[in-house]
């Protein structure tokens, strides 16, 4: 479904959040098989004992908030989508909508679709606001770490994400040129209400899961937009490890070059409902006016969204209102496997 709203749709501000915490996946390695050649990534991103998906989204929101400019009781929507909501019964929409100062008149809600629960809300918020309701929606993707002890995606599961504020094209930072939305009803990953950690169908992950959505997503928007891949400066994929997308752009015909910048998975692991928006926020941080963006993110269960995205002259001065996202990577502090557990409270009886 190819979507293009009445009304012009942009992205007004953008900011990132990523904890301190890194744990090395050869630490898990050294716990759970002796041996170092396990791990997919280098290291991951781990909250803290004092933060979660509300207080990370919080700091994004911020950062997004910093970069708009603009007003916090104008924004009518606040839509926080992720797989590790603090509460079962209470949203985390609210939480961060009252922190920002954008209480009461606003519309504040969850979201769910595994790994693409932020960009789902992104395209909600291009309908709100290309539709007239409202002129200013923030959309947020972002996750605590994740993972069964000794699991393959403990190795991944990283913590972090990225917030948006949608707003009228004439006046964002990046005008949204075109969004699309690819699903089908293919298991690969899940959780059920009674348990704590995911499973996943492995087999089912890279394709038809993966490959079987990002792929054609992708393929589906350049088709409509007459564009082919060496019409985009940036391209960001949802990056759950480092091999998926880097195999799928490769095939589609994009350059190391296009993709390097927002690649974050080796550094900080896999922010799930944050990873590609996050990707995206890390190259929003360096684009120049003029230049064109490709972002397509993936959630299991399954389904892909992309968006075709041409940066403005405004993101030159944006860009200096906030924290990078890469200075949130480089802020680092190595942890063991030991803090790890008690960070995320591996060792609770669940």
């Amino acid at each position: 479904m190819l979507n293009q709203p009445i009304r012009p749709v942009g992205i007004a501000g953008y900011g990132a959040y990523v904890p301190r915490y890194r744990l090395p996946g050869s630490e898990i390695s050294r716990v759970w098989t002796e041996s170092n050649s396990k791990s997919p990534v280098r290291e991951k991103a781990v909250p803290g004992l004092d933060e979660d998906t509300a207080t990370m989204s919080i700091e994004a929101a911020r950062n997004a908030m910093a970069r708009a400019n603009i007003d916090p009781q104008t924004v009518r929507a606040v839509w926080v989508g992720s797989e590790s909501h603090p509460y079962a019964v209470k949203p985390t929409g609210t939480i961060v909508a009252e922190a920002i100062g954008a209480t009461p008149g606003v519309l504040a809600a969850d979201w769910q679709f595994a790994c693409k629960a932020g960009t789902e809300a992104m395209q909600a918020g291009i309908g709100f606001v290309g539709s007239g309701m409202a002129d200013y929606v923030i959309s947020i993707g972002m996750d605590t770490a994740q993972g069964r002890p000794g699991d393959a995606l403990e190795y991944t599961a990283g913590a972090g994400g990225a917030a948006f504020i949608l707003g009228p094209a004439e006046t964002a930072l990046v005008v949204i040129q075109r969004s699309l939305s690819y699903v089908s009803d293919t298991t690969d990953f899940w959780r059920r209400p009674s348990t704590h950690y995911p499973s996943h169908a492995e087999r089912f992950s890279g394709d038809p899961g993966y490959f079987g959505h990002i792929i054609p997503a992708a393929e589906q928007m350049m088709a409509k937009m007459e564009t082919t891949p060496t019409d985009y400066a940036y391209v960001v994929f949802h990056q759950p490890n480092p091999k998926f997308p880097t195999r799928a752009l490769a095939d589609l015909g994009f350059t190391p070059e296009q993709w390097k910048t927002g690649l974050l998975v080796p550094e900080i692991g896999n922010t799930y409902a944050g990873s590609a928006m996050i990707g995206l926020a890390a190259v929003l941080d360096v684009a120049q006016p003029g230049q064109r963006i490709l972002m397509v993110s993936y959630g299991s269960g399954a389904g892909s969204d992309a968006f075709d995205l041409l940066v403005t002259e405004r993101i030159v001065a944006a860009q200096k209102r906030a924290p990078s996202t890469r200075d949130y990577i480089q802020r680092r502090v190595p942890i063991d496997y030991a803090q790890y557990v008690r960070m995320r409270k591996k060792l609770a009886d669940h």
